[in-house]
């Protein structure tokens, strides 16, 4: 039997590349999408993903969500928590493996390590150490449709935000930003692709800042 598994979904292009990946490679029965919501806001921590883009995600993906809601702001001991209880709640279910969309950053994964050590889950990381350029233009290739929703104006110009992410962004991307962005420099809302059904129509809405980072809003048209 394959182990039940779920994909840390983010909305953004390297959990939805990692849940391509893995079941391309047939050896996971994937059962759900783990994805950490603010409840004050009913979107997606960190790219900021309203509630009904990520539910089109999961139908078209056929993923049943798996939320984890937090508070904003989210002391890390609370977030601690209520991951805790999601995969506490995950393996009584008979999950025994979670996939992650991390890239190369050796204190993320042995965070999740860590914290998946003792509890009869085992972390799956499908993209690790693949060249980020190579990865960038494999996801392209490969038939992936995402736009930018989330920046660091310190990092790459604000015009960005609500850009495709496509040849033409990786050119305008300054020297040293990682073309697959796992430094944080932006996040991505996954629109289309081999792993869904069918891709989603969606329009950018207002372009704002606050703490520090710009959010395009994106709307199902």
């Amino acid at each position: 039997m394959k182990p039940k598994t779920l994909i840390a979904w983010s909305s953004g292009k390297d959990s939805a590349w990692a849940f391509h990946q893995a079941r391309l490679s047939g050896e996971f029965e994937i059962v759900g999408a783990l994805t950490t919501i603010t409840g004050n806001f009913d979107r997606v921590s960190m790219h900021g993903v309203r509630r009904d883009v990520l539910d089109a995600q999961l139908k078209a993906a056929g993923l049943p969500l798996v939320p984890v809601t937090i508070p904003f702001p989210c002391p890390n001991e609370i977030y601690e928590a209520r991951m805790g209880e999601a995969v506490k709640t995950a393996h009584t279910a008979g999950v025994t493996k979670i996939i992650f969309g991390d890239l190369f950053l050796e204190d993320i994964r042995a965070y999740r390590e860590e914290k998946l050590r003792g509890t009869g889950i085992e972390p799956v990381f499908p993209l690790w150490k693949i060249p980020t350029d190579k990865l960038a233009q494999e996801m392209i290739a490969g038939g992936l449709k995402a736009r930018v929703v989330t920046l660091d104006p310190k990092k790459i110009p604000r015009e960005l935000a609500g850009a495709w992410f496509d040849e033409k962004l990786l050119a305008a991307l300054p020297g040293g930003v990682d073309p697959c962005a796992e430094n944080g420099e932006f996040h991505t809302c996954v629109l289309g692709g081999p792993m869904f059904e069918k891709d989603l129509e969606a329009k950018t809405g207002e372009v704002t800042e606050r703490d520090g980072f710009v959010f395009a809003d994106l709307t199902l048209a």
